[in-house]
């Protein structure tokens, strides 16, 4: 790929002395910068229609809900690619000319077309604002079999560009990309080889952007170093201590990344007690001291923030073979900006559970499957919300209400911060994690509303007032997962703080414990419960349903039943209590009605009948968490649910709480 650098040099001093005629200017500049960077300029349109994938003024059929349509057009369209919605804005300050100049210039010196609206005033910020909405709109009626593009592309000409992206295919979510930082693109960034690049991939490898794809290869490769240091630590130290030390480990990699430590300064550390392993506790110890009170740090020869919250209250280092701290140390070079949280938990479960161990190259939870849920449960309807809200917000500014309408907008961002979402089956929280991330995206759009409206988000941000991971709760009957997902979901708001605000958003202390993640049945709850035992006083167990083995004929996983789990009577018992919350979202066990006795034993099924008088003894365990979200919602104590199932829920006949 060659950039011809005159033409784009040519095409960045012209274009941006253009002005006033969009349509015209819209397809020569993109038709140049094509050239410019080595890309296909658009093709001739047809008048078939269902061949024109890449063309200008693309038309699309809106339909209507009383069964009408009306007709479209895209400015540019490209299949699989992008909707490119054009503006062309004016200067703020144009030259006046006295009459007797005027006198002077041909006739049509007077034909003057001014652009869509002044740059750098409000009414410009809102035209662009709409051509999103366009953009969006756009995409919805493309034909089904294209496909929602992963790609908006909203081009006010000879001023900006700027980039918006939806990589789950599902078209309801896009956003500022790669992020509210850098979304935009001035003419004179077109200079920038990483810009160059970037819009060459969104004409030609578009999901090559998705910054998933390569945060999944980063977070395997560490996973899988991290299996085989827990694997050598088995047998000599306490599970629970082995997770909880190798988790300080991440920790401290991900903040020297992101600059909340020196950079380089830990990885640096553990290349000099790869020499010296007998050093490594002790040294370890001392710097995850400082970094939980804060202080000086000799081995660093500097301060560190005081990172606090409950990952650093137990210090205790364990000693390792000069072969597993070079493994440390290969994980610690990594980028750790390129860790993906939604699925690092999953990952690094694996990595510490000798049971789960065999799945670190399985199948995970997709990022765009995770999303596919959250987005209708959770932000569909605060979206809805927040577009009444701006709505609102316009008819007060048109009454020259300002006051009035900067206060509907904060409104609407403290009560965004103050909404509870609930997993009752969290596992490693990646659910909690993508719902944070959709409501910091959703955040971001409503700041940069009230910034239009006279308010600096840095003012809200010094007063804390921000989505944070004390909104997110989570149950969860594993207690390795617990704290994992408890940093997943630090992790990953620390990431879009930094990313989006820089280190003047992180206050000390960085972490929190705020208790959101419980160790907890989402089900079941008794006054007490005791082992069941057999005839001979031995207790009654069953498979754990977690280990597997590979079968010596076939090769494949099946359960291991020598792995067993002791199984229990329950007192008096009721459904669970859960944490109040407005939104329910998860991936709750399934486990079959058949299957119910086998894997969790008699004890737990007859409680779980008692404590559910209302529901049928023949639903599958997955029917439990509908039936205590449905009656949240039908009682007002939460707005919505939504939980990955399977088809088996549509064939229950009667269901009270349902």
């Amino acid at each position: 790929m060659t950039i011809d650098t005159p033409a784009l040099e040519e095409l960045i001093a012209r274009v941006k002395a253009s002005g006033g005629s969009e349509i015209a200017n819209t397809q020569v500049f993109v038709e140049r910068l094509c050239k410019a960077l080595g890309l296909e300029p658009p093709e001739f349109s047809t008048a078939q229609n269902h061949f024109n994938d890449y063309v200008f003024e693309r038309r699309v059929q809106f339909k209507h809900p009383d069964g009408s349509t009306t007709t479209g057009r895209i400015d540019l369209y490209k299949r699989g690619c992008f909707v490119l919605e054009s503006k062309q804005s004016s200067i703020a300050h144009r030259v006046k000319i006295s009459g007797d100049q005027l006198a002077l210039l041909p006739e049509d010196a007077t034909q003057i077309k001014h652009g869509t609206a002044r740059r750098g005033t409000r009414g410009w910020d809102r035209a662009m604002l709409e051509a999103r909405g366009q953009a969006e709109n756009y995409a919805r009626a493309l034909p089904v079999e294209h496909g929602y593009p992963p790609f908006l592309i909203v081009l006010d000409v000879g001023n900006v560009i700027e980039l918006y992206a939806d990589f789950s295919g599902q078209g309801k979510n896009y956003a500022h990309f790669p992020d509210r930082q850098s979304y935009r693109i001035s003419m004179d960034d077109l200079r920038d080889p990483a810009i160059q690049a970037r819009l060459r991939a969104i004409w030609t490898d578009p999901l090559g952007l998705d910054p998933a794809k390569r945060s999944a290869e980063v977070t395997r490769d560490i996973a899988a170093r991290l299996a085989r240091i827990a694997k050598n630590l088995e047998g000599r130290h306490d599970p629970r201590d082995v997770a909880e030390f190798l988790m300080r480990c991440l920790f401290t990699m991900f903040a020297e990344d992101v600059g909340l430590l020196p950079k380089a300064g830990f990885a640096e550390l553990l290349k000099e007690l790869h020499a010296r392993p007998s050093t490594f506790p002790l040294a370890l110890e001392s710097l995850w001291r400082t970094m939980d009170e804060g202080g000086y740090e000799p081995r660093m020869m500097l301060s560190l923030r005081r990172f606090n919250g409950s990952l650093f209250k137990t210090r205790r280092a364990l000693p390792l073979a000069a072969e597993d701290i070079h493994e440390l140390y290969v994980a610690a070079r990594q980028d750790w900006s390129d860790v993906e949280p939604a699925i690092f938990g999953t990952l690094l479960e694996r990595a510490l559970d000798p049971r789960e161990r065999s799945k670190l190259g399985a199948h995970y939870t997709p990022r765009a499957y995770v999303e596919r849920l959250v987005v209708p449960t959770i932000i569909e309807p605060l979206r809805a919300d927040w577009t009444a809200v701006q709505a609102h917000v316009v008819d007060l500014r048109q009454e020259g209400k300002n006051d009035e309408a900067l206060a509907a907008a904060k409104d609407f961002h403290h009560r965004l911060c103050t909404i509870r979402v609930l997993d009752p089956a969290c596992g490693t929280g990646n659910f909690l994690y993508v719902a944070l991330e959709l409501m910091k995206k959703l955040e971001g759009e409503v700041l940069e509303e009230i910034e239009q409206l006279g308010e600096q988000q840095g003012r809200l941000a010094m007063e804390g007032e921000t989505v944070n991971p004390r909104q997110f709760y989570g149950l969860e009957l594993n207690p390795r997962a617990v704290p994992i997902a408890d940093l997943v979901l630090w992790i990953g708001y620390l990431k879009w703080q930094l990313r989006t605000m820089g280190l003047a958003a992180i206050s000390e202390p960085v972490l929190h414990a705020y208790g959101t993640i419980r160790h907890q049945d989402a089900i079941l709850a008794s006054e007490k419960k005791s082992l069941v035992l057999d005839d001979r006083g031995r207790p009654v167990t069953v498979w754990d349903g977690v280990t597997h083995k590979i079968h010596p004929t076939t090769r494949k996983l099946v359960p291991d039943q020598t792995a067993q789990i002791e199984t229990y009577s329950y007192r008096n018992p009721r459904p669970a209590k859960w944490p109040d919350a407005e939104f329910i979202v998860g991936n709750p066990p399934f486990v079959g009605n058949k299957l119910l006795r086998r894997r969790l034993g008699s004890g737990y099924v007859d409680a779980l009948f008692k404590a559910y008088p209302n529901l049928p003894n023949s639903l599958d365990l997955v029917t439990y968490w509908w039936a205590r979200a449905a009656d949240l919602v039908s009682s007002g104590e939460a707005r919505g649910f939504g939980f990955v199932t399977t088809k088996t829920l549509t064939q229950v006949s009667i269901v009270p709480s349902l």
